[in-house]
């Protein structure tokens, strides 16, 4: 994976495939691969962007306060050491959260913006999050990993699998720099300037997501907003159902004129 250093800080990131490019920012508590479904698909018509977000992966572990902005600053520096003036930005959970705020900040950037969660607001959890993390980490992570997807999911054979995924990966992982992460996603309210979207956004939903309510919100304030419920699933849609996740994506990315060789 290459790394950016653009915003000061060691963002790391993963490329597959070639074409227009397609932007990928994950949610807590995961990393880059929680759009491996997502990227194994799309590179067959876009250049696939994925990040680790500061506090996760490979990325840096800053325990020390930063902003929202600081963290859409990473992302922005990626695109420029890429040379990538235009793409589509999909975010989850925090990644969603900032990629509303890079739409609104950023029009000339970004084409379409796919929201998983689609909070524009404060989550009431975080702080829960927050002490969660900080006081017992390594039993914290899997019991709020099984928060975000269906009840159902982690008692299958691939929910434990992919579950397992991050949690073998927790070595990397630091308490206080993933609190920094939940401080930083809500510590910004864009709800106010929803109006002011440029670009067509989807947001998806799982039908037992916590967020359902606010994703709703956000897609009814947005002017080019479209809202999609997937069946069956929690907030972590795109692993949970990768096949009905994408179809709702490229159907929306194909009404836009958005989906390249079609």
């Amino acid at each position: 994976m290459p790394k950016s250093t653009s915003n000061g800080v060691d963002i790391w990131y993963e490329v597959t495939g070639d074409g227009p490019a397609l932007v990928l920012i994950h949610a807590n508590p995961f990393d880059h691969d929680l759009w491996l479904y997502q990227a194994a698909h799309f590179s067959t018509w876009f250049k696939v962007v994925s990040v680790d977000i500061r506090g996760y992966g490979r990325s840096a572990k800053i325990t020390t306060a930063y902003t929202e902005r600081d963290m859409c600053d990473d992302v922005m520096g990626v695109l420029g050491d890429l040379g990538i003036e235009r793409a589509v930005l999909g975010g989850c959970s925090v990644g969603s959260g900032m990629a509303i705020h890079l739409g609104l900040d950023h029009p000339e950037a970004f084409t379409a913006l796919v929201l998983v969660g689609g909070n524009s607001g404060v989550s009431e959890r975080y702080m829960q999050r927050v002490e969660g993390y900080t006081s017992d980490l390594e039993n914290y992570h899997i019991k709020h990993l099984k928060l975000l997807v269906a009840e159902d999911f982690p008692g299958t054979k691939l929910g434990a699998y992919i579950l397992n995924l991050w949690v073998e990966r927790e070595p990397r992982l630091d308490g206080e720099a993933i609190a920094q992460v939940f401080h930083a996603g809500n510590g910004t309210d864009t709800t106010g300037r929803l109006g002011d979207m440029k670009m067509p956004v989807l947001v998806i939903n799982g039908e037992f997501d916590h967020s359902l309510p606010a994703g709703r919100k956000t897609a009814e304030l947005v002017p080019d907003g479209t809202h999609k419920i997937l069946p069956g699933t929690g907030h972590a849609c795109c692993i949970e159902d990768p096949a009905g996740f994408d179809a709702l994506m490229m159907d929306f990315l194909t009404r836009k004129g958005l989906m390249p060789n079609l």
